[in-house]
C-alpha cells in the first residue's frame, strides 16, 4: 500500500480534521480556538483525509463526535510534527528492534499510523491515509501557536452522507474537500513509511 498524505492545503496551512462532543467542538469553532477544556496534556489526534474522519465518527452522528471540525493549521506546525514524529506501532526493518521503538516512542511529541483511506461508503480504499497524534509539547503547539483557524464542518458532512445515502454519487464527491497530495518526501515521510 502507498503511503501519501492527501490533504485540503494551501501555500501556509494544511487542513486537519477532527470531532468532539458538541460542547467542545461548538466553541473551539465559534471562538476559533480550542477551550480551555481542551485537555492539552492528552493524545489528541487529527486526519487530513475528510473521509477517514467520516468514518471515524460516523458522519458524525457517534456519541462524543458530533460536532466535525476542520481545523487548518500552519504549514510549518504540520511538518515539525512529522519530522518528531514516531510510528505507533513496532514495524520489523524501521526500527533497529523492539525496545528501540518503545524509547523513540516515549520521547517523541507525535505519532503516526497509517489506516486505509475511505470512499464516499466508507469502504476501504487499496492506499493509507496519514493519522498524526499529537501529545505534550506538539498538542500545545497544535492548540496554541498553530491553529490557523476552525470550522464547524458538520452540515457539509450531514449533506453529504444524506447524498451517498441517497445514491447521489457525484453530487457527494463534488461536495467533498479538494485533497491533493501533499509535498512531503524522503526528508519527512522516511522514518514513517517502511512496512
Amino acid at each position: 500500500m502507498t503511503h501519501v498524505i492527501r490533504a485540503l492545503h494551501t501555500e501556509t496551512t494544511v487542513t486537519v480534521y477532527q470531532a468532539y462532543a458538541p460542547p467542545l467542538g461548538l466553541p473551539a469553532a465559534r471562538d476559533g480556538r480550542f477551550p480551555a477544556a481542551w485537555k492539552r496534556e492528552r493524545m489528541t489526534w487529527v486526519k487530513p483525509s475528510f473521509l477517514w474522519m467520516m468514518y471515524r465518527c460516523g458522519w458524525g452522528e457517534k456519541e462524543n463526535q458530533e460536532t466535525v471540525l476542520a481545523v487548518e493549521i500552519a504549514r510549518d506546525g504540520f511538518e515539525w510534527a512529522l519530522r518528531n514524529a514516531c510510528m505507533s506501532h513496532y514495524v520489523r526493518g524501521l526500527h533497529p528492534d523492539e525496545a528501540s521503538w518503545k524509547r523513540e516512542l516515549r520521547q517523541a511529541p507525535a505519532r503516526v499510523q497509517w489506516d486505509p483511506e475511505r470512499d464516499l461508503h466508507l469502504n476501504p480504499l487499496p492506499h493509507r491515509s496519514l493519522q498524526l497524534g499529537l501529545a505534550g509539547e506538539a498538542a500545545g503547539r497544535y492548540a496554541d501557536e498553530w491553529t490557523v483557524s476552525i470550522t464547524d464542518v458538520t452540515p457539509v458532512a450531514h449533506e453529504i452522507h444524506a447524498l451517498v445515502r441517497s445514491g447521489d454519487l457525484d453530487a457527494a464527491s463534488a461536495l467533498l474537500p479538494k485533497e491533493t497530495p501533499y509535498p512531503a518526501g524522503e526528508e519527512l515521510l522516511g522514518h514513517l513509511t517502511a512496512g
